[in-house]
């Protein structure tokens, strides 16, 4: 796999260099042809915390995580652990993606020890909601209110529907609809 590691307010040692290849690498055994994947890694600081982003782009799918560690390495342990989750929770899908019609084969699976869990649905509860109009910080309200990282409201200052929802960093973002 290729690999661009970009850096921000950190310099990036031969030994953390080495150390992310080497751990990116192990993603190699889920590609027929890792030669043709780039991975794209971004590792900052944000206060004390370590930050690494590990973006994969293919061409039936896009594999992202990222991970905070006061420790860089333990970081990047975390995030490459994260993306193998990825893998294994997407597996049925994807395999279903590629015999419905991707022209090419870009990814393989082969684990031995998949629990028959997984290949259940994930959908547990259905909901219909009565969206009446709001403002956006009526919306963040009702969403506080609910306890929920996200709300569906019908926007009345952008004549549309909304998503509201609640960011990593504790502040709000918004997903208007079209």
């Amino acid at each position: 796999m290729k690999l661009k590691i970009l850096s921000e307010k950190i310099k990036i040692t031969p030994a953390i260099k080495d150390y992310i290849e080497e751990k990116i690498c192990k993603l190699d055994k889920y590609f027929d042809s890792p030669d043709n994947v780039e991975a794209k890694v971004m590792v900052r600081i944000k206060n004390n915390n370590q930050i690494i982003e590990v973006t994969v782009p293919t061409k039936l799918f896009t594999l992202r995580s990222e991970e905070s560690h006061s420790d860089l390495y333990a970081a990047i342990d975390l995030v490459i652990d994260k993306l193998e989750g990825q893998f294994r929770k997407h597996k049925t899908r994807l395999n279903d993606r590629y015999k419905k019609g991707a022209k090419e084969k870009d990814f393989i699976f082969d684990f031995e020890n998949e629990d028959a869990e997984e290949n259940k649905s994930k959908i547990v509860k259905r909901k219909t909601i009565d969206s009446k109009p709001m403002d956006e910080e009526e919306a963040i309200l009702q969403m506080e209110l609910l306890g929920h990282d996200f709300f569906i409201f019908k926007n009345v200052d952008e004549d549309c529907f909304s998503v509201i929802y609640k960011r990593k960093d504790g502040e709000y973002g918004i997903i208007n609809t079209l």
